[in-house]
């Protein structure tokens, strides 16, 4: 079995699956047979609920005792069709998938045998998910970890692929079962509610709430708060710089920390790591600056540039993490922070400022996290661990991707 992260992939061996999707709540889930531009063909390829079944794929409740599932016969797909896309949202008008992120597990729908499972991280403002997806690559069928939320509802997603989406006045006129076949019933359950909840979520709750772009500018980040790198719907850069500074608390001594990068594959398995005794890794495409062995003077103590376009498809995750060589904990350091810079203009896009420490040697800062899309969100951690190299960094690392 595979445990997968955003944008992961794994090999398909049984020529039908099943995806369930589970929460602590009950979902409502989907399926939707795409062609190559990605929409539907039209509302028959939509299949929920009220319309269980469309060429080579079904959808099978669980009764509220156990999650709906989306089986797939790929060997019944039509050719026209590229990929089949699992989505899921609460049941409950309205509510988001904040602290109840749902778990998606691919099985041998003849055998029964878990092949692979996807939670995707932190949701917040969500009211519905694509969660996975089977496509064809290459005449193999294999499943995708997305992980990708909308925050307008199913009836967000029904839209972008290409489901005609009628108001929400119809559902209410039309409860029968007769009526479900048309679009309206397909986002019945989450289009009266989402839209207002949509405002109030991302800032209000706790730290982490969220994920927010860069189209207003810099972006100061709490504690698990992510930030999508792309401004105006468009990528943003292709390479990026990590200033990490420190400065010795209360005039106290010098204190030698390392900054450094570790790159993951899908699995959580690193790969390679970017600090002092290793400034250049992924054939160029991270470089470290160097070390700095006091912390003192102003602005960044190492900055680490990261070159997006050339990171490998292998590489699906990025940890940058501090620690303490000399054995001082991060209680002795004052106004540690991370920054992401674009290197061409010098700009900062992302703060991330800790504002306590405890009493540990080494702290996660951040991540950043390759989407399906291509794209890349930076999340800020703040996790403090016990690891004085970049060595023993890395099973903390793998855990916070």
């Amino acid at each position: 079995m595979t445990a997968m992260t955003p944008g992961s992939n794994v090999p398909l061996p049984a020529a039908r699956v099943s995806v369930d999707v589970a929460a602590p709540v009950r979902l409502d889930v989907s399926g939707l047979l795409l062609t190559a531009d990605g929409k539907v063909r039209s509302d028959a390829d939509f299949i929920f609920y009220n319309q269980p079944s469309g060429p080579g794929v079904a959808y099978r409740s669980g009764g509220g005792a156990a999650p709906d599932a989306i089986t797939v016969d790929t060997a019944a797909v039509p050719p026209d069709i590229e990929k089949i896309v699992v989505t899921a949202s609460p049941d409950a008008a309205g509510q988001t998938f904040q602290g109840i992120e749902p778990t998606a597990t691919i099985r041998d729908a003849d055998g029964g045998a878990v092949l692979a499972t996807f939670t995707p991280p932190s949701l917040a403002s969500e009211t519905a998910l694509v969660v996975v997806e089977i496509y064809r690559r290459n005449g193999q069928w294999k499943a995708r970890a997305v992980g990708q939320g909308y925050a307008n509802g199913l009836a967000g997603i029904a839209t972008d692929f290409g489901v005609t989406v009628e108001e929400p006045a119809q559902p209410a006129a039309a409860p029968a079962p007769q009526q479900a076949a048309p679009p309206s019933p397909q986002a019945a359950p989450p289009m009266p509610a989402a839209p207002p909840a949509q405002p109030a979520a991302p800032a209000p709750p706790a730290p982490g709430a969220g994920k927010i772009n860069l189209d207003k500018g810099r972006v100061s980040l709490r504690k698990n708060e992510t930030v999508s790198l792309v401004k105006g719907g468009a990528p943003l850069l292709s390479r990026v710089q990590m200033g990490l500074g420190w400065e010795p608390a209360y005039r106290g001594k010098d204190i030698d920390l390392d900054a450094s990068v570790i790159a993951y594959g899908p699995q959580r398995n690193a790969v390679d790591a970017c600090y002092f005794g290793k400034l250049s890794i992924l054939k160029g495409a991270i470089k470290h600056s160097g070390d700095n062995l006091t912390g003192e003077g102003g602005g960044d103590d190492e900055v680490i540039t990261v070159d997006l376009g050339r990171i490998p498809q292998e590489v699906t995750g990025l940890v940058f993490t501090v620690n303490s060589f000399s054995g001082q904990k991060f209680t002795e350091v004052a106004k540690a922070y991370c920054r992401l810079i674009d290197p061409v203009t010098g700009e900062e896009l992302v703060r991330f400022d800790l504002t306590s420490a405890e009493p540990q040697t080494g702290v996660l800062m951040a991540k950043l996290i390759r989407q399906y899309s291509g794209e890349w969100d930076m999340t800020a951690l703040g996790d403090f661990v016990k690891a004085r190299t970049v060595k023993n960094m890395m099973d903390p690392g793998a855990r916070a991707l």
